[in-house]
C-alpha cells in the first residue's frame, strides 16, 4: 500500500543527519529548544533532549547519554537559551534506556531537579539483583529462541552493561497516563504509550503545537519492538494500541528523540503499522517456505537492511528479540507457529 510522506520540518536535522554530524541547537518558539546530546559508538548518533521553559520552571525532556562531552553539549544548549544547568527544576524521560534517561542522574545531582518517568515504566535490573542470576536467565533466554553456542557470548548481556543500568536514576515522580507534568505555565499532557519500552510516554504541548514522541514514533525508523522476559507478554500487541491513541492529530509537529522533526503524525503512523503489519507477514511466508525450528532460524531468513551477515552483537540481538516480539503478536492471533519463545516447544500438532 502507498501511504502519503510526511512533511520535514527539521531541515537543519535532517541535513545534519544526511552529513553524520550534530544538527544546532534551535529554538522552536520563545519558550521551546532542542538541543542535541551525541549518543557515542551508536549509529543513532544523538539525541534530541528538548527544553521547555514555563513561568518559573524549565524542564528537560530526554537528557541523553551520560558523557562528558554530552553534558558539555547540553550545557551549551542551555545557555544559547539564557540558562545555566543549575536552573533546571525538571527533568522528563519519556521511558527508561540510556539514551534516553542516562544524564538524569547526574543532571539532578548536579542541579536538585526532580525526574519524572511514566507510572508504567520499569528498571530492567534493580541495585539489588545478583548479575549471576540474571546474566543466566537472559543465556537461557537466547538459548530458548535458538541463539547458536558460539553466538551466546555476543548477544547476551554482560556485567559493564548491568552495572551501567544499575546507575540509571530512579524516578523521583511518577507521570499517569492523562496527567499534566508539574511545571509551572507548562501545559504538558502525558499520554502513555507502551510497546518500544513498557512504559514508555509521549507528551503533547497543545499550546505550542507539539508532540514530544521519544522512541514512539520517529519520523525514518520503526522503533524496536522487543520481547524481554521478563516483561509484557505481547509488546507488538500494546505498540499498536499506542499507535492508535497518538495518531489523533496529523498537523501538530512531531519532535522524536532521533532524527528530525515532521509533520503527520497520522500519517507515519499509518506507515509504521503498515512496516510491522507487513513483516509479520514475512514471517509467516518464512514459516511456510523453510519451516524454521526457533526464533533464531526465522529471524535469520527475514529482510535486513544491511543483511542478516551485517548483524554483530546488540545488533543482533535486537534482531532476534524483534522477531520474537512478531511471533508471540502472531500466536495471538491465532496462528499456529511451533517455534520456542517463552517456554518450552508447544507440542505438534496432531
Amino acid at each position: 500500500m502507498s501511504l502519503p510522506p510526511i512533511t520535514l520540518t527539521g531541515h537543519a536535522q535532517k541535513e545534519a543527519w544526511r552529513n553524520k554530524v550534530l544538527p544546532p541547537v534551535e529554538q522552536l518558539g520563545t519558550e521551546v529548544w532542542s538541543i542535541p546530546v551525541p549518543f557515542p559508538d551508536n549509529p543513532m548518533r544523538y539525541t534530541l533532549s528538548y527544553l521547555l521553559l514555563g513561568d518559573s520552571d524549565a524542564v528537560l525532556i530526554d537528557p541523553g547519554w551520560d558523557s562528558d562531552a554530552g553534558l558539555e553539549h547540553l550545557a551549551a544548549g542551555l545557555r544559547q537559551a539564557g540558562l545555566g544547568l543549575t536552573d533546571l527544576t525538571g527533568i522528563v524521560a519519556t521511558h527508561f534506556h540510556s539514551d534516553h534517561l542516562g544524564m538524569a542522574a547526574r543532571l539532578r545531582t548536579a542541579t536538585g531537579a526532580w525526574v519524572a518517568l511514566g507510572d508504567r515504566e520499569v528498571r530492567r535490573l534493580t541495585a539489588g539483583e545478583d548479575h549471576d542470576v540474571v546474566l543466566n536467565n537472559d543465556r537461557e533466554e537466547l538459548t530458548l529462541w535458538g541463539v547458536p553456542a558460539d553466538r551466546l557470548a555476543e548477544a547476551a548481556l554482560d556485567r559493564p552493561h548491568l552495572t551501567h543500568l544499575q546507575n540509571l536514576a530512579d524516578p523521583d515522580l511518577r507521570l499517569t497516563d492523562g496527567s499534566l507534568v508539574p511545571a509551572q505555565g507548562l501545559n504538558l499532557q502525558v499520554v502513555t504509550t507502551p510497546g518500544h519500552s513498557p512504559g514508555h510516554i509521549c507528551l503533547v504541548d497543545e499550546p505550542h503545537g507539539l508532540i514530544f514522541s521519544g522512541d514512539h514514533v520517529l519520523p525514518r525508523i520503526s522503533p524496536h519492538i522487543a520481547l524481554e522476559l521478563p516483561g509484557p507478554a505481547n509488546p507488538l500487541a500494546d505498540y499498536y494500541k499506542s499507535l492508535d491513541l497518538i495518531a489523533f492529530e496529523d498537523q501538530m509537529e512531531v519532535c522524536p528523540a532521533h532524527e528530525y522533526r515532521f509533520r503527520g503524525m497520522q500519517r507515519r503512523v499509518a506507515q509504521l503499522v503498515d512496516h510491522n503489519r507487513e513483516r509479520s507477514a514475512e514471517v509467516l511466508r518464512v514459516m511456510e517456505t523453510h519451516r524454521p525450528q526457533s526464533v533464531w532460524d526465522i529471524a535469520r531468513h527475514l529482510t535486513w537492511s544491511r543483511g542478516w551477515e551485517s548483524l554483530q552483537a546488540f545488533s543482533l540481538r535486537l534482531a532476534v528479540s524483534e522477531t520474537a516480539s512478531h511471533v508471540v503478536y502472531l500466536r495471538s492471533q491465532g496462528h499456529d507457529i511451533n517455534v520456542p519463545v517463552t517456554e518450552t516447544r508447544p507440542a505438534a500438532s496432531r
